[in-house]
């Protein structure tokens, strides 16, 4: 059964589905016909005396500037190639994919004044996998990501200087509409605002990042807990009894989630003498609750966005003004520019607290007598490290994207857009800190397989808890039965590969 777009109902979950998973779209007949009305009036009020921005006048700073009605369609078309400026790397298939589900849900709200007509080709664009060629860079989130959704509008109207993919091949547009039955379409009057006006490639970024790092957080749980036990940790700093004192959702969470991988260790608390842990074990709860509280709202915002109208002017047809047209700032990135830089933030911590737990299990001296480096008296000169390193460069790299994009400012279109938001620079850096912090996870998960290993050797009569068991059976056969030719550089991206996948997302239960 497709989806059926309705401009209200949109979750990260369908987008996930349509973006990755390839689940076929439609538009609701309710939604056809909510454009149909907001387009007619559009039309008619097009060949009125009233100034309409972008439809009977120029745009922006040249909102003044009065446009002929026989040159509606000539002043869409010339906004799309004038806007299309975009640089740098091509978005992804999934982000591209995301981004035209995004614009044409939110046209499909009944309010941009554009034909149905083009939520239908962005959903045949979707079913075919038709994916236009769109650079990341360029866009400053304000009047929405104008340069990457002018790109995806250079296909629509089949520019011959626009590309796409189908089926693995870069074509010109007018080929790719061409592979799936479809004819350029002939912009009307506000056709060109409404293909570029909203900051969908932000927000499509930041969607897909949301269902990331819910994966990420659940790993990293996983991860700490592992390395709790192999550091032979304390239980009492997770008891339930003692964050309903400071009761926050995530840090109760979070505890939950460690008591229920450590439950039946006979690891944990093995030293009596032992009453609390340092920082990065003991405080995991008070750092990862504050990431889970912060992705809660950061979801929260994007699942608002999802369903935004970010359009300018918006047709409100049921007001009673005669001016059915308002224009606002709904297509201003800043409640995602925050909100990611605020994710960002937070997973710059999540991969911070991970590197100190790992450090700590290679350091002789801190690891309750694990050997130095994690050093295997059968591989002399073999150990955790180098790793270790590696994910100290990584946190580092993190430090330095951790700035929030969101701060920053700068005029663009003669003063008329004199303060912005950099939402996509704030979700493009996001992505780079969340790639960097999974890598982080997939280290500390090897090195606590690495330092458990040990302690089963040494005493083959110790049990491993309910979660952190299966993390270590995870881990297994990538540590100890892969090829000695496999590079420790392989057997971290193969596990960070796995923990985007969320394969390390487990859960479990407490017992009663």
């Amino acid at each position: 059964m497709p989806l059926y777009l309705t401009g209200n109902t949109l979750t990260i979950e369908d987008v996930v589905a349509v973006a990755r998973q390839n689940k076929e779209v439609a538009l609701s007949s309710q939604a056809r016909e909510n454009m149909q009305n907001s387009y007619m009036w559009v039309r008619d009020a097009s060949l009125g005396d009233r100034a309409i921005y972008g439809v009977n006048t120029g745009f922006g700073s040249l909102a003044r500037l009065r446009i002929p009605p026989e040159q509606s369609s000539l002043l869409s078309r010339n906004l799309i190639r004038s806007h299309a400026a975009g640089v740098g790397p091509i978005a992804p298939p999934d982000v591209t994919r995301a981004m035209m589900l995004l614009r044409a849900n939110a046209l499909s709200k009944g309010v941009s004044g554009c034909r149905p007509l083009l939520v239908e080709y962005l959903i045949a664009f979707l079913n075919h996998n038709l994916l236009p060629v769109i650079p990341m860079q360029g866009s400053c989130g304000s009047s929405g990501d104008l340069a990457p959704l002018a790109h995806l509008g250079l296909v629509l109207i089949g520019d011959p200087l626009g590309e796409a993919i189908v089926h693995g091949e870069k074509i010109s547009a007018p080929e790719a509409l061409k592979k799936i039955g479809l004819e350029p379409i002939l912009l009307e009057a506000k056709d060109g605002l409404a293909i570029t006006n909203g900051a969908q490639l932000s927000t499509a970024l930041a969607a897909l990042l949301c269902e990331d790092v819910r994966s990420l957080i659940k790993s990293a749980e996983l991860a700490a807990s592992m390395s709790i036990e192999a550091l032979l940790g304390v239980s009492r700093a997770f008891h339930a009894s003692v964050h309903k004192l400071r009761p926050y959702r995530g840090a109760i969470e979070c505890a939950r989630q460690i008591r229920n991988h450590i439950q039946g260790s006979t690891l944990i608390d093995s030293v009596p003498e032992k009453v609390q842990d340092a920082y990065s074990l003991r405080c995991t709860p008070q750092v990862l609750g504050s990431v889970r509280d912060m992705y809660d709202f950061v979801s929260s915002q994007i699942s608002i966005e999802l369903n935004a109208a970010t359009d300018n002017p918006l047709i409100l047809l049921e007001e009673p003004d005669e001016n059915k047209a308002f224009s606002a700032g709904m297509f201003h990135g800043e409640p995602i520019g925050m909100a990611i830089d605020s994710l960002k933030i937070a997973i710059c911590e999540l991969a911070s607290i991970s590197e100190r737990r790992l450090y700590r299990l290679t350091t002789g001296n801190l690891s309750q007598r694990l050997p130095p480096g994690l050093v295997g008296k059968d591989k002399p000169a073999l150990g955790m490290m180098v790793p270790q390193t590696t994910a100290a460069a990584l946190v580092s790299e993190n430090k330095s994207l951790a700035w929030p994009a969101s701060v920053d400012s700068i005029p663009t279109c003669e003063d008329q857009e004199d303060h912005i938001a950099m939402s996509t620079v704030a979700a493009r850096r996001c992505r780079k800190v969340f790639d960097n912090a999974r890598r982080v996870i997939a280290i500390e998960l090897l090195t606590a397989g690495h330092a458990l290993s040990y302690r089963i050797d040494k005493n083959p009569k110790h049990k491993l808890g309910k979660g952190t068991k299966k993390g270590y059976q995870m881990v297994h056969d990538i540590l100890f039965e892969q090829s000695s030719n496999t590079l420790i550089a392989h057997q971290i991206e193969h596990i960070a590969n796995q923990v985007q996948k969320g394969a390390f997302a487990i859960s479990t239960e407490e017992s009663s």
